[in-house]
């Protein structure tokens, strides 16, 4: 192998030799580990060394870095309490997740490290988010990102990349190429000779580098971080390497040919690297056995302190109360006069003083910034907030959804419109898997808005009707939202702005410009798990949300002699079931509409609870009325017969009369 040392001093020369042996000594030292069963999986990085320290050492202290499983380098080269990475590995309470993630599925402020998740690709478009942060801060810094080769098949790579060039990010996109994902070959993953390559469809430049050789890992990227800092851009970086162990211990190397392992095992990036320093007497054999012993000894003293530590505890109360991050509502009375306005309008009002309000927050959507958005929520917003914060996207929603959890790590806040909610299918991994489990895993806020034009009764079809709000209130670490008047959808929108944990905002387009009410005009919020009480009665309580709501309001007023509490949920995550058990207890009688499909629906779980905490009450079995068991249909006829509206008033008719 040969070594270019170029401008490099004998003092930085060795610190890279130091920063490779130390994360190869604690491997050696966690194989035994593993065999002992004192931790229960390692995923290994020896041979793939020079890649983690070189990159991270060309970065700076505060320049963010996204790791995965095999860049144990990343961690020590930002000198991370060893105890703590031990104690993270056996699940310990001083671990950085607390035992509630493994191996390197964390992050930590602190050392501006952002670990992976097992669905690799949304962290490529998390790098995105914090580099535009600190692009929109005027910072001068560049966010480095790991992948591997398998990975770059997934749909994210090629959304953060396409993302990342069009709007001239400073992300290094860090391929590590060792040969195999899993068992796979490279010859059965694609069929490019490079994956650098593929840069080139992009529209940015790439690199491909010996992964293996430290000097250049460390030259290349320390030049290229240099020259992205004066001249923000992407840039994708193919190292090649090899992985010498199994993708985990417990998979093995037997699919592997000897003789590929016996030719990469003398590419070794350490025995290579060391034998060059001692040929040019830039380190003594003696220097070697020392730095050997006193790593050992770091190693050893750091493991006592994590073995000593005591098991994890568990506490119910203590795991329930860190799903979502602190939000101190702030309650906010409006002060001024109110106007009749539409729902859609009350929205854009929500948005628009909140973007004074907020000067860190960040709308993104496809079509917002001139366009208005297909709605108008946004129109004229670039006029007044420029088009730095109120951003055209490409089509990528995953790309998007995991660049706004990028903004909220890196200190800003993000809206993001899905152009109809049917489409958050295509981002729903980031969201359910991302945002939702962040702050559980890592006490990290996800400070996102998802804004979600929703539900039929407009002619619109499969595609563009439907209401899925109970894909996400399945999902702990989610907050849901569903207004039906303009009041409450601006005052809520206002509060889930404020929220720093992800809120799934539905907004219903058949509300959007047939619903009118009083709006203050000045800025106020409203408390989310507060559901509102419409009506009052005494006969019968009836639950619902959204557009169902405006029609048991129709229904109620046709059949005046129904005496009934209207319940108007608003949130359904947090849910205000205090509301609907007290109404149960007075009436005796309850009926739940859905416009979602029954199966599985909030009904459902309304229904649950009730029936385990009324029971005594009931005078009649529950009633949930939802839409057919079918996609939307298109045609006014067969939609109408889809929805719930006339099905409700039949059954509210029968369960009254029981």
């Amino acid at each position: 192998m040969r070594y270019h040392i170029g401008d490099l001093d004998q003092q930085k020369m060795r610190d890279l030799y130091v920063g490779m042996l130390k994360p190869r000594m604690i491997e050696e030292k966690m194989l035994i580990l593993l065999r002992q069963g004192k931790i229960s999986k390692w995923f290994s990085g020896i041979g793939q060394e020079a890649i983690s320290v070189g990159v991270t050492q060309a970065l700076k202290d505060e320049e963010y870095i996204l790791p995965m499983h095999r860049n144990l380098g990343v961690f020590t080269s930002r000198n991370i309490p060893l105890h703590r990475l031990f104690s993270q590995w056996q699940g310990k309470q001083s671990g950085f997740t607390q035992g509630r993630d493994r191996s390197f599925h964390f992050g930590t402020q602190e050392y501006k490290i952002v670990g992976m998740i097992s669905h690799l690709g949304p962290q490529l478009g998390v790098a995105d988010g914090i580099a535009l942060a600190d692009l929109l801060g005027r910072k001068k810094r560049v966010t480095a990102v790991f992948t591997g080769e398998g990975a770059t098949s997934e749909g994210d790579f090629h959304e953060a990349l396409n993302i990342a060039s069009v709007w001239n990010l400073p992300v290094l996109f860090c391929i590590e190429n060792n040969g195999y994902g899993l068992s796979t070959p490279t010859n059965e993953q694609y069929n490019c000779e490079h994956l650098a390559d593929r840069a080139k469809g992009y529209g940015m430049e790439s690199r491909i580098i010996d992964g293996n050789n430290i000097l250049e890992v460390f030259s290349k990227v320390d030049e290229l971080c240099k020259a992205m800092r004066k001249r923000p851009r992407p840039m994708l970086l193919e190292f090649k390497t090899f992985r010498m162990r199994g993708h985990e211990e417990a998979s093995g190397t037997k699919y592997v040919p000897d003789k590929l392992m016996n030719k990469w095992a003398k590419k070794d990036p350490i025995a290579n690297y060391e034998t060059f320093l001692l040929e040019e007497n830039i380190i003594s054999q003696e220097e070697v056995d020392k730095l050997k012993e006193e790593i050992s000894e770091e190693i050893n003293e750091n493991l006592k302190m994590a073995f000593d530590e005591a098991p994890v505890s568990s506490n119910e109360t203590k795991e329930l109360s860190e799903v979502y991050h602190k939000f101190d509502y702030q309650h906010i009375e409006s002060k001024e006069e109110v106007n009749n306005i539409r729902f859609v309008d009350a929205i854009s009002q929500g948005l628009e003083q909140s973007m004074y309000r907020h000067n860190e927050l960040i709308i993104m959507g496809q079509d917002i910034a001139d366009y208005g958005g297909v709605f108008k929520i946004t129109e004229g917003f670039t006029s007044k907030f420029g088009k730095s914060r109120v951003r055209n996207t490409p089509i990528c929603e995953s790309g998007i959804v995991s660049t706004a959890m990028g903004l909220s790590i890196n200190g800003m806040k993000a809206v993001v419109e899905m152009q109809f909610a049917d489409f958050v299918s295509s981002g729903f991994n980031p969201i359910v898997n991302y945002l939702a489990k962040v702050h559980y895993r890592w006490n990290e806020k996800a400070d996102v808005v998802i804004r979600m034009p929703c539900g039929g009764g407009v002619g619109a079809g499969p595609f563009h009707s439907q209401t899925n709000e109970a894909w996400f209130t399945k999902t702990p670490g989610l907050k849901v939202v569903y207004p039906a008047f303009p009041a409450d959808a601006k005052g809520l929108l206002n509060t889930a702005i404020n929220d720093p944990n992800p809120v799934l905002f539905f907004e219903h387009k058949g509300l959007y410009r047939s619903v009118y009410g009083d709006v203050p005009k000045d800025y106020y919020t409203i408390p989310f798990g507060k559901a509102n009480l419409l009506r009052t009665g005494n006969s019968i309580t009836v639950v619902s949300y959204g557009a169902g709501i405006h029609w048991a309001l129709e229904v109620l007023e046709k059949h005046p002699i129904i005496d009934a509490d209207l319940v108007d949920l608003r949130t359904l995550q947090p849910l205000d079931m205090d509301t609907v058990y007290s109404s149960v207890k007075k009436t005796g009688k309850l009926i739940i509409l859905q416009e979602d499909t029954l199966f599985g629906g909030i009904a459902s779980d309304i229904s649950a609870m009730v029936m385990e905490e009324c029971f005594q009450y009931l005078d009649a079995p529950i009633k949930r009325v939802g839409s057919l068991e079918t996609p939307v249909p298109f045609a006014k006829i067969l939609e109408e017969n889809y929805l719930p509206r006339q099905r409700f008033e039949s059954e509210l008719l029968n369960l009254h009369a029981y």
